[in-house]
């Protein structure tokens, strides 16, 4: 049925403002928790695997390797992991108030992405004792050692800039 909220797209006039917000929190809500869970069990992994030596994947172009990063995504602006610290924490709180009046739904699962991404390795810097330092393993040899974490985030940021674009020039159905 039309009027049914259930068979309601999320950001539909079909049922209460108050529910489609609340579904649009718990989707959000349930990505970031997904990534910064993923992100806190891989990070344990590498801490309790990679101590020794690194483990070569393939030969010449991916290896687990232990490194820690005082700086951003991506080893970007080492030495300012207290900016970091605020950065993230200012991001995650717009994420949550941008969420409450975000236009088009679409954007929810990336902007989930970036707030997982954002307090795993938030968490890394406040929870464990690296001095504001954050776990990173993965690593390419062409590209600074990242996480999960920062791999969340830069999807994230690429899709919300894609659906950001494309519903400017195509609002959907």
């Amino acid at each position: 049925m039309r009027g049914d909220p259930i068979d309601a797209p999320p950001d539909s006039d079909d049922g209460p403002p108050g529910r489609r917000r609340g579904s649009r929190y718990l989707l959000l809500g349930l990505t970031a928790a997904a990534v910064l869970l993923f992100d806190q069990i891989t990070k344990q992994l590498a801490l309790d695997g990679l101590s020794d030596a690194p483990i070569v994947v393939i030969d010449g172009v991916f290896r687990l390797r232990l490194a820690f990063n005082s700086g951003g995504a991506f080893g970007l602006l080492q030495g300012l992991p207290g900016f970091f610290l605020i950065a993230t924490s200012v991001v995650v709180c717009l994420i949550v108030f941008w969420v409450r009046n975000l236009d088009d739904p679409r954007t929810i699962v990336p902007l989930g992405l970036i707030l997982g991404g954002g307090l795993g390795n938030l968490a890394d810097r406040v929870m464990r004792d690296f001095n504001g330092n954050v776990v990173d393993f993965l690593d390419f040899h062409v590209w600074p050692v990242f996480n999960l974490a920062d791999s969340a985030i830069v999807i994230g940021v690429l899709a919300t800039f894609w659906f950001s674009f494309r519903s400017e020039r195509d609002p959907g159905p």
